[in-house]
């Protein structure tokens, strides 16, 4: 029996879609197993020019898993993905799951110190990446601080279109390393041979993935997500565009797949719908265009940002974006403006969508056929409970249009935190995911988000925490306090600023610690505005406070809006 089907009457401060999805008890590799044998011939991903069909992507897997098992990993081991959008990502990626394995997404622009964290964290011993120098330097480091024993080095050009490969080797040699040792495991090698390679008993039960995530108290932690997590999150949002055509969809996969919003949507539900997946390795606003007048995408998923990228280009006028028929926007708020005029360029439907690491990730979504309410993070996907629950009472159940805590229930909330049973209790109440998210919602049972309750900034659709940027700069011997909070940024969405007390008698300026940062520090995390100053807001028990400070900037910036007398 289905989450919809079992509730019955429903509280009035709560709302589940009335059409549930047929349960899914594939894993993973299954998925991409069944829908091989019926489109086998399709093109499965487009990679800068070179096509790979499903057969092809089907019979890498196969060689990789086997190559894999010949290097030991066995079932419930952790293998790290350190890989940017290509061929390489897809392969592991159902390679891994097919041997019962558990992926493990990792960041290609984290800083030595994050990888360190993880890698210790999930205890992996092997690691797949590529051939770029300072991805390769990056791991090999980790070598003698975690229990990391093997890296595979996938090679880039390899997966180019041939010409273009060797272009590529040639112009960018400076950037590929050539690393050796018994420690290093070349792809090619890996997926060399068939023999080895044994058949493994995965349930849907089983753990497929762990995606790192955290907030502005403590590490980051791995949400566990499991076959049946991603599999019904897949048919979800799958079933959530009912006018897509198996077999003839193209989706564009922009978004990198180590983040859980393009692992669902575009990497599981591309593969789901037999569609072909067209890989950028990183968003370049040019190369998006040319890629999309080129390849007649019909399926986006993005963030705002990118949206509000296109609507500003100068040149977007040169392309024919005609061809997308539905596009999702995830990962920060979505301005109305940018969502109408994204919709006016392509005459495709724009909405906006909600979801978190701890749900594989979707749990909401503005329907594709129906009525998009201005502000609202949509309506709960199929078999999906969402409620609005006190903030300091999660038992009590809030009535329609009250302000309380989003809290989420359904087949894709995760099994828990990694080896963190503490901070599962504090997260999955009564089975209930709290969100962490503040907001409402109205009759209908479209979801409004007011605020967060952690401290979290969202930099271009990804989660960057304050805690994290605060322990790094406190680093820096000169600084005695500093605190961090997310500030509005047309561009960004938001971005981190730091407010820095320096020790007496010390000076330090700002590109000095910047240069300090970047040993601890992703680009994204970087803090993008700095404020010296010689004292630091307190709350009444010493704790640096930054309500003060975000009251500050909103400040700030009302002033700067404001007309001036002259006026």
């Amino acid at each position: 029996m289905s989450l919809s089907q079992s509730l019955g009457h429903r509280p009035s401060g709560s709302l589940s879609r009335k059409d549930p999805v047929q349960p899914d008890n594939r894993s993973l590799y299954q998925n991409l197993e069944q829908v091989t044998s019926v489109y086998g011939d399709n093109p499965c991903l487009e990679f800068l020019g070179r096509r790979y069909s499903y057969r092809d992507i089907f019979d890498q897997v196969q060689l990789t898993a086997a190559g894999l098992q010949r290097q030991g990993v066995s079932k419930g081991d952790r293998v790290v993905l350190l890989l940017p959008n290509c061929p390489y990502f897809v392969i592991s990626y159902y390679a891994i799951l097919k041997i019962g394995a558990i992926v493990v997404n990792s960041n290609p622009l984290y800083a030595p110190e994050e990888l360190e964290f993880q890698l210790n964290d999930c205890a992996a011993e092997i690691l797949i990446t590529l051939d770029i120098k300072d991805l390769c330097d990056k791991a090999t480091k980790q070598i003698e601080k975690t229990p990391l024993k093997k890296i595979v080095v996938c090679r880039l050009s390899q997966a180019m279109p041939t010409l273009k490969g060797a272009l590529f080797s040639l112009l960018q040699f400076h950037k590929i390393t050539h690393p050796s040792g018994e420690e290093f495991i070349e792809f090619e090698d890996l997926a060399s041979d068939i023999e080895g390679g044994y058949p493994v008993d995965v349930s849907p039960e089983d753990f497929a993935v762990l995606q790192y995530t955290g907030g502005t108290t403590g590490k980051p932690k791995g949400a566990v997500l499991t076959h049946a997590n991603i599999m019904a999150n897949t048919s979800q949002v799958t079933a959530w565009f009912s006018d897509a055509v198996p077999g003839e969809e193209r989706i564009l996969g922009v978004l990198p797949m180590f983040h859980v919003f393009a692992m669902t949507t575009v990497l599981n539900m591309g593969i789901a719908l037999g569609a072909e997946i067209v890989l950028l390795p990183r968003f370049q606003l040019g190369q998006m265009l040319k890629t999309i007048n080129r390849l007649k995408p019909t399926l986006m998923m993005g963030v705002p940002a990118i949206y509000g990228a296109v609507n500003n280009s100068p040149i977007v006028g040169r392309y024919d974006l005609s061809s997308i028929k539905y596009c999702i926007s995830g990962g920060a708020p979505l301005p109305l403006d940018a969502k109408r005029q994204f919709e006016k360029l392509t005459g495709c439907v724009l909405v906006e969508g909600y979801g978190l690491s701890e749900a594989s990730p979707v749990c909401a979504c503005n329907p594709v056929e129906g009525e998009n309410r201005e502000g609202s993070i949509g309506l709960a996907l199929p078999d999906t409970m969402l409620e609005i629950r006190g903030i300091e009472a999660p038992q009590q159940l809030l009535e329609k249009g009250e302000k309380g805590e989003l809290c989420v229930s359904g087949p894709q909330v995760m099994f828990g935190y990694w080896k963190n049973t503490e901070a599962t209790g504090c997260a999955i109440t009564d089975g209930k995911l709290r969100t962490g998210d503040v907001g409402y919602m109205d009759d209908e049972g479209y979801v409004y988000l007011l605020d967060r309750l952690k401290d979290l900034i969202i930099c271009n659709g990804y989660n960057v925490y304050p805690r994290n940027i605060e322990e790094a700069i406190n680093r820096h011997p000169a600084v005695e306090e500093v605190t961090v909070i997310g500030i509005s940024e047309e561009k960004h969405g938001e971005i981190p600023k730091a407010f820095i007390k320096l020790c007496a008698g010390q000076e330090l300026e700002e590109e000095e610690l910047l240069e300090f940062l970047k040993e601890y520090l992703s680009p994204m995390e970087m803090p993008r505005e700095m404020d010296f100053r010689n004292m630091l807001p307190k709350t009444m028990i010493g704790k640096l406070s930054k309500k003060e400070l975000r009251q500050e900037e909103t400040d700030r910036i009302n002033s700067e809006l404001a007309p001036s007398e002259s006026a």
